[in-house]
């Protein structure tokens, strides 16, 4: 185990290892957590209470989770002047997996996004996020219950890799230069810079693991999106490394949209077939059911995913993970909210439904569903935290610590 400088282990609890890559889970793992900014302590304060009730109820205290609280964020920043410590790094892989609260990332400037140096510092290479609808839940749309997808969003490329420069510093300048003198495509001297980097390796990884679980979890259409008719070097390589991986790697057990067309058996095979990202976001709307699976690249998997979260009542209700070949970072994935922190206001269940993936993740499924029933039994019961109940005729608004107890009460 690696020595610490500003953490501390908890005194109980066993790490979870890794053989011929699969988790081994003792009955007590630790789990490293951060609480988060702004509101990120008033929803980790509840939905602690409920992964313990969960846990507690369904294996009757023979398993526990060991807490270890990390830094990172505005708190780790007053207290040891760094914005994401080393520690916390090491924490994550010497302990295999972690949750987290929302964390603070100026705009426009001061410190680099957090979560986009976790997810690249760790090689946490797909961003998974489960969308579907839990009765009762204000919707803007007629039939929410039609949304049931997990999107697989490649986390470490594209427009997010940080490659960019700001207008006039030396290294734009130097770019723009190179690009007019070089392979005379002239740019605005006056431009900020970005590089929009696409691999193989990443794209392929990504698809391979959207495959898998497509396959693993019996469902039945696997949709690669893309922006390839216009960026043909970077999304429309995306596609086409899609395609290779499923038509290479799991030939026997898939079948694309194109071999059906011409006449291939479709029964029992998942079909892998591709949109362009601007479809997609009118068929979720017009053909929600058609969709199952997605994968996508960094920047219009961000889109898509909050996207389709509003359809079945909005962030409040999307959980989220960044997970790699080694290491998963469970996440909230709001933002930190700082005018409501403190006031026990907001909905965990972002939060809450993140320590559903991480409990399926342990393989601890039986934990996951009974949180599950306890939020759509909460919900049909009407008892909800603001942001649901000003949207619902006849609810009793709940604090977000209330709202646990009807979570746990309802398991």
């Amino acid at each position: 185990m690696p020595h610490f400088t500003y953490l501390k282990p908890p005194a109980n609890g066993t790490p979870i290892t890794v053989k011929n890559n699969q988790l081994i889970v003792p009955d007590d793992p630790i789990v490293p957590y951060i609480e988060g900014d702004g509101t990120g302590p008033d929803i980790w304060r509840a939905s602690v209470r409920v992964f313990d009730a969960a846990v507690q109820k369904a294996y009757r205290g023979k398993r526990r989770l060991a807490w270890f609280e990390m830094l990172a964020g505005e708190r780790a920043k007053q207290q040891t002047g760094e914005w994401l410590p080393n520690d916390t790094l090491e924490a994550v892989r010497a302990y295999k997996i972690a949750i987290k609260g929302p964390l603070t990332t100026p705009i426009g400037g001061g410190i680099r996004s957090l979560n986009v140096t976790l997810r690249q510092v760790l090689d946490l290479y797909a961003c998974v996020r489960p969308v579907r609808y839990f009765a009762g839940t204000p919707a803007p749309v007629c039939h929410p219950e039609r949304m049931n997808v997990m999107i697989f969003r490649e986390n470490t490329e594209d427009v997010y890799a940080g490659i960019e420069w700001a207008k006039g510093t030396p290294q734009a300048v130097k770019i723009i230069e190179f690009l007019e003198r070089e392979l005379g495509k002239r740019v605005r001297p006056d431009s900020g810079i970005g590089i929009k980097p696409m691999s193989e390796t990443g794209s392929k990884r990504l698809v391979r693991m959207a495959i898998r679980y497509a396959l693993a979890h019996g469902r039945k259409t696997l949709t690669v999106v893309h922006k390839g008719n216009i960026m043909k070097f970077t999304e429309g390589a995306f596609r086409d490394w899609g395609y290779e991986v499923a038509k290479t790697e799991f030939r026997d057990a898939v079948v694309t949209e194109e071999e059906v067309a011409a006449g291939a058996p479709r029964e029992g095979k998942l079909l892998v077939n591709d949109r362009i990202a601007d479809s997609v976001f009118q068929q979720i709307l017009t053909r929600t059911a058609e969709y199952d699976v997605f994968a996508t690249p960094n920047l219009n998997g961000d889109y898509l995913s909050d996207a389709c979260a509003a359809q079945v009542g909005g962030l409040g209700m999307a959980p989220g993970a960044n997970i790699g070949d080694e290491f998963a970072f469970f996440e909230a994935t709001h933002g930190t909210a700082p005018k409501y922190a403190g006031k026990d206001v907001i909905n965990p269940s972002s939060l809450i439904l993140s320590g559903v993936m991480m409990l399926n993740h342990l393989g601890w499924p039986e934990a996951a569903r009974l949180i599950e029933t306890g939020i759509e039994k909460a919900i049909q019961q009407r008892r909800v935290t603001y942001d649901l109940a000003r949207q619902m005729e006849g609810a009793t608004e709940l604090k977000t610590s209330q709202f646990a107890n009807a979570i746990i009460e309802n398991m």
